[in-house]
């Protein structure tokens, strides 16, 4: 697929030309993209970042990660670079309160800065060996069949042009990538569009979803003294723009609702989004791969955009590793495509039906009062809370039936030797796990130490498994791909592991 030039065309030439071959074209360094070259550069892949910032970004945006989001962060060592972030057990579905507390070491959401999990994201990444190429602005990308080409202008004019087999397209809901290759990306046009600000110097009453006649309004005052405000007023239309709005439209749809007076304060940083709701039909296309706001755009509520994105990348990671390595089985790619997507379109599906709730005017009361009443009700509240927080996602493994087929491998304590660890630790080096829990495990074809670690445990506690296992088979990604007896073969732990993981 050819590119098409840049709209704007690249910059003047003022500097010689560069071409360089690497495994994995990444562009955004986001927190997807950053992720996404960790994961690869953590099995030794070459890859080189582009992104058109010229550094970090300095703006809050999205700064909650779910229980599964630390989870995977754990099961890579990053949670301690972090620090200690607050966690709050409550979210919302659609603005009405939602208890998250699930079983699991990281319960409820945890408030982080999206610039925080950045940079820790690159300082792990570059660390591992990835290469970062700032001030880069994409113009085409062409796959050859064989290999994918991209050409780039730096920030002084400067052209560069990678080669790599394979390019992962990390870019955000208004892709680069997504726009030269022409992948078809349906959904539903924006209806609905919410105003929010970081403004320092205002004193307003904190509000959580707080409906008024005219909208609704949230104000959260952070320990640092900046309030983010986010106002939507019932029946507004979208505007169009061409960027962001200015303060000045958010201090006056913030009179209009509340009555409150803000136009005293400084604004940090100025925002908007939007109800749109948009999935590829595809996440692969030939040599070039989406993941993130790339492949899905959807209202960023309760931080469900940014985590969604994280996921892909860790999923996506692991497998576009071994499909560069040569080690891949067949179709081990392209499940990506079909576990990210369906988990996409899950995803932007219970988003519609928050937007709906959030940001609809009083036809909506029946309906909000109705869902409230039934979040009363714990086993409603634990399967909204399971969306939310990304714990119910299990794949389709294949294999025989078992509880724990497809799902995340729970929090378990496990003492290995005279060492206590948690399972998560067991996942660091980025390869599988066999995980014989009591005695060793069925043992699997010689010569596949490079992809699957094999690991003998004794739960530290009583932490019985779903299922009670003898043995359980753990992809790179946490996710379950094999659970049973001590007759492994007889069980189909061979298969799973040539599904998964290929021959030697």
């Amino acid at each position: 697929m050819a590119g098409a030039p840049h709209p704007d065309g690249p910059a003047p030439r003022t500097g010689p030309a560069e071409t360089a071959d690497t495994q994995v074209i990444v562009v955004g360094a986001g927190p997807v993209g950053l992720l996404l070259a960790g994961e690869l550069a953590l099995r030794g892949i070459r890859v080189t970042l582009v992104e058109r910032r010229h550094g970090p970004t300095t703006e809050s945006r999205a700064s909650t990660l779910h229980a599964r989001t630390m989870e995977l962060l754990d099961s890579r060592g990053l949670l301690a670079d972090l620090g200690s972030p607050p966690r709050e057990p409550r979210g919302h579905f659609g603005g009405i309160p939602l208890d998250l507390t699930l079983p699991g070491p990281y319960p409820g959401q945890w408030k982080v800065p999206q610039a925080r999990t950045e940079s820790v994201l690159e300082e792990w990444a570059l660390g591992l060996g990835a290469d970062l190429r700032c001030g880069h602005t994409l113009h085409a990308v062409d796959d050859r069949g064989t290999h994918v080409e991209a050409a780039a202008t730096g920030r002084h004019g400067d052209p560069l042009t990678l080669r790599a087999p394979y390019l992962v397209a990390c870019d955000g809901q208004d892709s680069t990538v997504r726009r030269l290759t022409g992948a078809p990306f349906p959904g539903t046009p924006a209806a609905r569009e919410l105003l929010r600000a970081d403004v320092e110097g205002v004193d307003i009453p904190n509000r959580r979803f707080e409906r008024l006649p005219g909208g609704f309004a949230v104000a959260a005052r952070n320990p640092a003294g900046v309030t983010r405000v986010m106002v939507h007023e019932f029946g507004a239309a979208v505007r169009e723009r061409a960027g962001d709005p200015h303060f000045d439209e958010v201090t006056a749809a913030w009179k209009r609702v509340t009555g409150e007076d803000i136009t005293g304060g400084t604004p940090l940083w100025v925002n908007r989004f939007d109800d749109e709701n948009r999935l590829l039909a595809r996440y692969r296309h030939g040599r070039v791969l989406f993941a993130g706001d790339a492949a899905h755009r959807q209202m960023p509520i309760g931080g469900q955009a940014l985590n969604l994105g994280l996921q892909d990348a860790h999923n996506l990671g692991w497998k576009l590793a071994a499909a560069v390595d040569g080690t891949a089985p067949d179709g081990l790619l392209d499940s990506y495509d079909t576990e990210r997507s369906a988990v996409g379109a899950a995803v932007l599906g219970n988003i519609r039906a928050q937007a709906m709730l959030l940001l609809g005017g009083p036809e909506v009361e029946p309906l909000r009062t109705v869902l409230a009443e039934l979040l009363a009700h714990d086993t409603v509240r634990t399967r909204l809370a399971a969306m939310i927080s990304g714990l119910d996602i299990r794949y389709d493994v294949g294999g025989p039936a078992h509880p724990l087929s497809g799902a995340r491998l729970p929090h378990l304590r496990l003492r290995t030797g005279e060492m206590i660890c948690s399972a998560a630790e067991l996942l660091r080096s980025g390869r599988g796990l066999l995980l014989g829990l009591g005695a060793p495990p069925p043992p699997i074809a010689a010569g596949l130490a490079d992809r699957v670690d094999t690991v003998t445990a004794h739960a530290a506690a009583d932490e019985p498994l779903e299922g009670a296992p003898a043995a359980v088979l753990v992809r790179p990604d946490g996710h379950v791909a094999w659970a049973g007896g001590a007759d492994g073969d007889g069980d189909g732990l061979g298969r799973a592991v040539a599904r998964w993981f290929g021959s030697p």
